[in-house]
């Protein structure tokens, strides 16, 4: 059992897979329109909704804030890459996490990935965080549109990337080509590194390029979170002109 917590994140699965909702937690005196917006969604859709001290709730998350809303979920599974890789689109982006261990980073990097139209990301299955509640928090119901595989061998679904014609750059700070003077109007998957060690060495050596992102003031590195949304926002940029050109 999953428990999906905040308004956000809540409102999101209750819009996209109110399935998957076994019951909605309210905290008593709770009341907002955000939240009543909640209750009515809920009782629309059928859905058991219990009123709890809001003691109750904090109990069930580990005191994380919840802001008076749970929802108990169907535990959520990850794609298969099989899947990932069938659903693709003709020039599609993908995001590629090489161990990334802060569930709020991830969940932040999720965020990104959604508002932008990634249609896949990937995480390796040992060493990294996976998806969470608190993951979900982050991403304030960004991953109800993200499909996310996780795999045993990141080097070996990357050699698979390369061979479905998917150009494999890696994101890592002190390379002398910088994010924005490559093409990105073909199908690619950008690689993100560990928050303190960058990428790992074979997954490194695996990628087809290597670029870093400009920095001008004192420090150097960005947070992964950061870095993930400048590095895509330039792609989806490229791939918006090159449409609107060929609308013109």
């Amino acid at each position: 059992m999953d428990l999906i917590y905040g308004i956000h994140p809540v409102l999101e699965r209750l819009k996209s897979n109110p399935r998957q909702i076994e019951r909605i937690y309210i905290a008593r005196g709770a009341s907002n329109r955000n939240i009543q917006e909640v209750i009515d969604l809920a009782r629309e859709l059928g859905l058991p909704i219990k009123f709890e001290p809001r003691v109750v709730l904090d109990h069930k998350t580990g005191k994380v804030s919840h802001q008076g809303v749970i929802a108990a979920c169907i535990a959520r599974h990850y794609a298969p890459i099989e899947e990932v890789l069938d659903s693709l689109g003709p020039r599609p982006v993908l995001v590629i996490l090489d161990s990334i261990e802060d569930p709020r980073n991830l969940g932040a990097v999720l965020r990104s990935c959604a508002a932008y139209g990634v249609e896949g990301v990937i995480l390796p299955k040992d060493h990294a965080a996976g998806l969470s509640s608190l993951v979900s928090k982050t991403a304030a119901g960004a991953l109800e549109y993200l499909r996310v595989a996780r795999v045993t061998n990141l080097v070996r679904t990357i050699q698979q990337l390369r061979e479905k014609g998917i150009w494999v750059i890696g994101v890592e700070s002190g390379q002398e080509k910088y994010c924005h003077e490559i093409d990105y109007t073909f199908p690619v998957a950008f690689v993100f590194g560990n928050e303190g060690s960058g990428l790992r060495r074979l997954v490194r050596e695996n990628c087809d390029l290597l670029v870093s992102i400009p920095t001008q003031g004192s420090i150097r590195s960005l947070n992964v979170s950061v870095a993930v949304g400048v590095v895509i926002y330039e792609a989806v940029r490229q791939q918006l002109n090159r449409k609107m050109q060929r609308l013109s």
